[in-house]
This record gives structure tokens, sequence and C-alpha cells, in this order.
């Protein structure tokens, strides 16, 4: 999972970069980078660390151009060395940058046939850098064969199918040609996220470059969009291209499109709250999904005697949902977990060790409110359990009565292979374990998850009727093929210590 950003026709375009990155933050915390075109060529900055930490005043005068490309990078492939930072950048054919948001899961075969077929020479284990070089070649080809002395959109095409046709997995792409324009393109399930937004130029002001009517961004999400000042177009569809010109021209076309199966976990989790993803309002879904789990937490209440005192979120994704929830069971909302602001997302981590050391530094409880009371604890999700394990000791030193622990998602019991960082089904702890083991995992007096019918209403009831995200990791039913799964998995963690219970 990353954040990733594209802008053409503005006059500051990495500006707006950075702008747009620092609101995506929340998606990758591990590098960033922006690589911006002008009449001189390319300019790049990346560097490992938070965006605020990468980008400075210095090197973002090095950044000119009405076009660029950036990237919040959250690592699932390689080592997280500077090397494997994006965005990427290859010579031939025109010249092409390119940021990707999104796992290709038959990575370790694609780039097998680039090295050995086409002798092409890989720098990095990165997922990006195969797609870029398929799409090099797609573009190569398709001008070849029509003897193109210019590049037309429906090279383009012919390039994005040339990958669609290859790459399994899910990948929203952003890229620019030198000396053509901006392109965006969505794999044909629509896994990942990736939103379109405009903004017309207007009397007296100098945000659009000069040449174009309007500045045209292409984000991870809309909350980058509404910060920057641009209008929502719509959401790239899933197998649709599009390519924004340098004369501002604005060209589309749907490829291929399969079954809509846009990753839950954005909504669950991922997304920030201010977002609308695929017509869905991230906020509005969790505030059902808390509304959702009152029915199966009322009968467990009934059933084993459970009498909460107080309902807690576990900062920050779970506040939402809890306030709902609260307000549901007419049981008092207390936000008595104090959290350190400075401290990462602790799911994003990359180790069991760092999870836990940053566990301890985020999360203070308030023991005056807690001492005595029988505390329902709520969270967005339970993956590998470290992280909530360790919540529900925290509230049991501060003197809690019992602890229950509710979830506003289901069971994870299967590998992601799709940008969410569980490919290895032994890392869940949910995966072979009863429920009653997964309590005693916990430590827990109870443990309450949504049902996987209340997850999918709570989703669909913004995007549609016909809305169908992607559960694979609930119910192991995965849009694409994963064959090459165990291979990707693989190189995951080749060059990573393993999580350990």
């Amino acid at each position: 999972m990353c954040g990733i950003v594209g802008l053409i026709g503005s006059r500051d375009a990495a500006r707006e970069a950075f702008l747009g990155l620092t609101t995506l933050q929340h998606r990758g915390q591990d590098a960033a980078g922006i690589l911006t075109y002008d009449s001189d060529g390319f300019h790049r900055v990346r560097n490992l660390g938070l965006v605020e930490s990468v980008f400075t005043r210095e090197n973002m005068a090095t950044l000119p151009g009405a076009m660029a490309v950036g990237h919040a990078r959250y690592s699932t492939i390689g080592r997280g060395d500077l090397i494997d930072v994006q965005p990427f950048l290859i010579g031939y054919p025109f010249g092409i940058g390119m940021v990707h948001n999104g796992n290709v899961v038959n990575c370790a075969s694609l780039a097998d046939d680039l090295r050995n077929k086409s002798r092409r020479h890989l720098l990095t284990k990165s997922d990006t850098e195969v797609v870029l070089n398929i799409f090099a070649e797609g573009l190569s080809r398709s001008a070849s064969v029509h003897n193109a002395e210019e590049l037309s959109f429906d090279h383009i095409c012919e390039a994005v199918g040339h990958v669609f046709a290859r790459a399994e997995g899910s990948y929203s792409i952003v890229s620019m040609v030198a000396d053509q324009g901006l392109i965006a393109f969505r794999d044909p399930w629509g896994i990942r996220p990736l939103v379109w937004g405009k903004r017309s130029a207007q009397p007296n002001t100098n945000d659009v470059a000069e040449g174009f009517t309007a500045a045209h961004i292409v984000a991870s999400e809309s909350v980058a969009l509404g910060f920057l000042g641009y209008e929502p177009v719509r959401d790239i569809q899933p197998g649709e291209v599009l390519f924004i010109d340098l004369k501002g021209n604005v060209h589309t076309r749907v490829l291929r499109q399969e079954a809509h199966r846009p990753c839950m976990f954005e909504w669950v989790y991922f997304a920030s709250p201010e977002s609308v993803m695929d017509g869905a309002p991230v906020y509005g879904t969790r505030i059902r999904l808390g509304r959702r789990l009152a029915k199966p937490i009322r009968r467990q209440m009934e059933e084993r005697g459970l009498a909460p005192d107080i309902i807690v979120p576990v900062p920050e994704t779970a506040r939402i949902a809890a306030i709902a929830l609260a307000e549901e069971l007419g049981i008092p909302y207390r936000e008595v977990l104090i959290k350190n602001r400075y401290i990462k997302r602790t799911f994003i981590l990359d180790s069991n060790e760092k999870r836990q050391k940053a566990v301890n530094l985020k999360l203070s409880p308030v023991r005056s409110e807690i001492e005595g009371k029988k505390v329902l604890l709520m969270d967005d999700s339970i993956v590998r359990g470290t992280t909530s394990r360790k919540i529900i000791e925290l509230v049991r030193q501060a003197g809690a009565a019992e602890v229950y622990f509710v979830s506003t998602c289901p069971p994870i019991q299967n590998p992601c292979f799709y940008g969410i960082d569980f490919p290895v089904e032994s890392e869940l702890i949910a995966s072979g374990r009863t429920h009653a083991e997964i309590e005693r995992e916990l430590g827990a007096d109870a443990v309450i998850f949504q049902d996987l019918q209340g997850l999918r209403e709570a989703i669909s009831e913004s995007g549609g009727k016909n809305f169908n995200p992607c559960t694979a990791c609930l119910d192991g039913k995965y849009p694409t093929g994963v064959a090459a799964a165990a291979a990707f998995a693989k190189s995951r963690h080749a060059d990573r210590v393993p999580d350990t219970k």
C-alpha cells in the first residue's frame, strides 16, 4: 500500500505534489519521492523517511516543471533501501517516470522473463520497476510497428494493454512521458484506488501553467484533491487509461474491465476518513460498521453476561465506529487511551519487535477512568494480534475489571497479495484458531468480530447495490489469479527477519 499523486498543468507541480503526498502520508511512511519534467528534462528528489523530512526548501527548488509524479512508500517488496524508493525512471523510449500503488503477484516470473527474454537488466526487486519495463517495452513495440514519429493515445493504450495482459494483481499507476504528458491507469479489477480531479484556470490567479486551461491531478485518495483545491472529476475506472497531453487535451479509454473488486481494507483501516472512494464515503462507512456491530455485541451480552461500562476506541481509525457503537448501545464513550501523535502507525511497521515497542510509546491509559470498570475496546481490525494483545495488557494494568475486544472487521484468515502487509498465512492470529483460542491468545475476556455480511452492507450502502469489494483475506475468494502467491510471499520476506508470535 502506498500513496501516489500525479499532476499536469500546475504552475508549481512539485509543491502541489509535496502537499498531496503530505495528505497521503498515512498510506506510507518508509520513504517518499517526487519526479518533475520541464524543457531541461527530468528532475528527481527521493529519500527514506516521512514526506516532511525528505523534502526541503533547497531540494524543492530543484524540481521545476508543470508535470510531476510523487510517491509515499509503504514497503511490501524489497529491503526498503534508497534504490527501491519511487518514482522510478527509464530512459527509453521517450523517457518514462512511474509511481505505483499495489502488488503484482507474478512479479518474480515477469522479472525472469524481462531478464532472460528481453535482456532487460533490473536494478531492484520492486514490482514497480517490472511494470515500468513492461510498459516501456509495449510502448516501444507499438511505436515501432506503426512507424510513428510521435506518440499517440493508441500507442499508449497498446502499451497499457501489454501490462494488463501480463501483470496479475493490483496496480494503480501514474506515469509521465517526456514531451508527451501524464498517464494513469488502474488494474482491470480496480483493487487499489485512483481518483482524478481538475482545477480550471481562474481570472487573476496564477495556479495554472502557461498553455493550459486547467490543471489536472490523479491521486490515491480524494483527500488530496480537496486540500489542493481540485474538483473531483471521477474515479479512474477499473481497466481504464487516462492520458492528458502537454496541450491539456484529455483522452480516456477502458481497455479491459472485470468485476469491480476494490479492497475492503481501504474503508476499514487504510484510507483517510475525509476520502470518498469509488463513490463510498469512508467516514459514513465507518459509522455503519460501528452500528452493525451492535447486533452481535448485544447477542454476546445476553449469552455470556457481558456488561461493558465504557466503550473505548483504539486510536485513531476506530474512533468513528466506536462513537456510532456507543450511540447504538447507549453505553458511555470514553477516550482513555491517549495517543502520542509522533509515533508511526504500528500496523505498517515491518517487524513484530518494532510494533511492540511502538505500542508502548504510542498509547498511555487513563487509569482514573479505567480502574474497576469493564472496558469494551474497539479497533478497526485484528491482524497479527501483536498490537491488540499489548493494548489489552495495558488496559488490564490500568485496573480494568474485564476487557472485551471488538473488531469492526471480520476475522482475517487469509493472506493479502494486493498491497496490504499480511502475505503470509502463519502471521494471522485468526488463521487456524478457534474463537476461544483467539480470546486466550489475546488475553481478552471476550473477542467479538464484525460478520462478513455486516461489513459488506456497511461498505456497499454508499457504493450501490452491486458494489462488491474484495474480501479475499476474509473468505479466500481472490479476484485475480494467485498461482504465483508462494513466490510473491517469499520475495516479500527475502530480506527481512520474519515476524514471530
